[in-house]
């Protein structure tokens, strides 16, 4: 899981990223789909990463939802974009995907098998990461140290892990706010970047997902799912 570019992204998005004042009181809407895409279909306001072979991404209408498709032939690819939220202020994470093909043998405790169908990372502005997955194997809950460059820590968790919940869209909500301070152990920083990342090339194999409506609450609902777990247990 390469970051080092998220990293540089985050360290400087302060200055990158200005939210309008309606933002103040409304749910922070890191993105829908629904805007556009540039000259080569990257979704406005976002950058395409490429890491290991060509990405094949698109951004589509599914059914009444507009999505972020990705699809991975033995390639490891993200797409990113600074923000500025503060995690005290706005908490909650949501999020909608669905994963129509995981990586055959994907398993993140194993570095070799390191594949992921659907990975999105949450950048703090002091070099910190937790990126949920959509893991093959690892069960669900799974959370553990994953790999990262010098002087970065990346916490990853699996939010859903197998084949029973392919093919249609779920709806996640997570608290960031208490999964950094459960992973960490400190008062989380601002977040200052997130990444969609697909990856499949350690396995040379092949995955695909969709993602959509990534939304910053202030809201702290009951479903929010439960964060005290020591590093590589669930």
């Amino acid at each position: 899981m390469s970051v080092l570019s998220l990293v540089r992204i985050s360290l400087v998005s302060l200055c990158l990223l200005s939210l309008s004042p309606a933002w103040a009181t409304q749910p922070l809407v890191v993105a829908d789909f629904s805007s556009g895409v540039d000259a080569s279909g990257v979704p406005l306001g976002w950058e395409l990463k490429e890491r290991s072979g060509k990405a094949d991404f698109s951004v589509l209408k599914d059914g009444d939802i507009h999505a972020l498709c990705l699809r991975s032939e033995d390639t490891s690819f993200s797409l990113q974009r600074p923000v500025d939220i503060d995690p005290r202020e706005y908490p909650v994470l949501s999020w909608k995907w669905k994963v129509t093909e995981l990586p055959e043998g994907g398993d993140f405790r194993e570095w070799k098998k390191d594949d992921q169908a659907a990975q999105l990372f949450v950048a703090f502005s002091n070099a910190k990461i937790i990126v949920y997955i959509w893991d093959t194997t690892a069960p669900q809950g799974w959370t553990d140290d994953a790999w990262s460059p010098p002087f970065i820590r990346i916490k990853a968790i699996v939010v859903r892990s197998g084949h029973a919940e392919t093919g249609r869209w779920i709806s996640e909500t997570r608290n960031a706010y208490e999964d950094y301070k459960a992973l960490f152990g400190d008062e989380p920083p601002r977040i200052a970047g997130i990444r969609i990342q697909i990856n499949s090339q350690h396995t040379e194999t092949s995955g695909e997902s969709f993602f959509a409506d990534l939304v910053f609450t202030k809201e702290r609902r009951a479903e929010i799912q439960p964060v005290s777990y020591p590093s590589g247990n669930p």
